[in-house]
């Protein structure tokens, strides 16, 4: 689908110098000489490299279609992953470092959503959310409450995360996978 280069937002996949890329950052100029343009930082989908591009209104762009399925996560083998196709039951490898950190809140039985470009896996998306349980916490500092601080404690899959000081090993939080950090306390 061909799109005008002044109608290219964040997140959007297009096809730029025979490869995908997706806009990470979009800023509209409208100089007081010349046409107006985007100023787009893309970030390339097969090699991670970044690219700064400009695209004048009048250009177009193909914009690409992502194909989307949910796998369930099963197990680790290695270096890869096991992800269960929820319809076919088929099974596919993704290496553990396409994932990157991220891969340490995969737990068994999770249902991830896998995008594809011509039955390639281009990106993983997880759950916004887990809850996993604390087994390591620091102990509150008297008079530390006065501010706002937090303290480092370290999840049942090894991540460490800073979290208030009224938590306590053994507690069970909710953590967000995008940022790795706390939200709150689970129910």
């Amino acid at each position: 689908m061909k799109i005008n280069g002044n109608e290219i937002r964040p997140g959007n996949v297009i096809q730029h110098q025979d490869t995908i890329w997706v806009a990470v950052k979009v800023n509209h100029v409208k100089p007081g000489k010349g046409g107006a343009f985007a100023q787009v930082e893309m970030k390339n989908l097969i090699d991670g490299r970044k690219l700064n591009e400009r695209f004048r209104s009048a250009e177009t762009v193909e914009r690409v279609r992502l194909d989307q399925k949910d796998y369930q996560y099963l197990y680790a083998e290695g270096e890869q992953l096991v992800f269960m196709d929820l319809e076919s039951y088929e099974q596919l490898n993704i290496q553990a470092d396409f994932i990157g950190e991220r891969a340490a809140f995969l737990q068994d039985g999770m249902t991830v959503t896998v995008e594809s470009h011509e039955g390639r896996p281009i990106g993983v998306s997880l759950p916004d959310q887990v809850t996993l349980e604390i087994t390591e916490a620091d102990p509150v500092v008297k008079g530390q409450t006065a501010a706002s601080s937090y303290k480092p404690a370290v999840l049942e899959n090894g991540v460490r995360v800073m979290v208030p000081p009224f938590i306590t090993a053994g507690e069970r939080i909710v953590v967000d996978t995008n940022e790795i950090t706390y939200i709150r306390r689970a129910d």
